[in-house]
């Protein structure tokens, strides 16, 4: 038996509920929506930092929901661009999210630029009913290609091409994805501070 075996993920994106169920499965730890537990809310993410806007939607969620709640802020940080879209990732073209608007944006943004390369950043703030918060991020790097290929992920992963792959994300399997993605690195951290601290075997 682990102390954690319960997390509700703050987000109403199936895309990462999934992503995290795989990253997770093998911990014992069960995932779940807030929706499922009858609360939906729409955090505003004022934050200007990732960590900023993770701690946001985890906070608000647990005032909620009393048990451990996991919220992550990620996003694509593109060195021509001074590194937008950033914590704007999601609605870089505007409201509402739309991700094909969001890639068509970032293709045109880097046109004849030479250096191509980004990276999926991601930080994970997880908060515990007895008032602890632990965070952990995770980098992926890789490069800005001129079109949308393949139709697996979502976000930015039909441009965020890989060398070691010799392909997009969006053309990856979710398992050489998540063997690589930011998200599975944050959740390796995340999970490293949780057997130090005895939570999870």
């Amino acid at each position: 038996m682990t102390d954690i075996e319960r997390i509700v993920l703050a987000t109403g994106n199936e895309g990462k509920l999934r992503d995290f169920r795989f990253l997770l499965r093998d911990t014992g730890v069960e995932l779940s929506l807030p929706s499922d537990h009858g609360v939906e809310l729409d955090v505003e993410e004022t934050g200007t930092t990732f960590e900023a806007n993770a701690l946001l939607k985890a906070r608000a969620h647990a005032e909620l929901i009393d048990l451990p709640v996991l919220a992550d802020d990620s996003g694509l940080v593109v060195s021509a661009l001074d590194g937008r879209p950033g914590v704007y990732s999601a609605r870089y073209a505007g409201t509402p999210c739309d991700d094909h608007a969001n890639n068509r944006k970032v293709i045109e943004e880097v046109q004849g630029v030479d250096d191509r390369s980004a990276a999926f950043v991601a930080v994970l703030a997880l908060l515990l009913p007895d008032g602890r918060e632990i965070l952990a991020e995770g980098r992926c790097e890789g490069r800005i290609v001129d079109e949308e290929r393949g139709s697996n992920g979502f976000g930015y992963d039909t441009i965020f091409y890989r060398d070691d792959l010799g392909c997009t994300f969006g053309q990856a399997s979710p398992e050489q994805k998540n063997a690589r993605s930011h998200r599975a690195a944050a959740v390796a951290a995340l999970l490293a501070q949780l057997r130090e601290l005895e939570l999870i075997e």
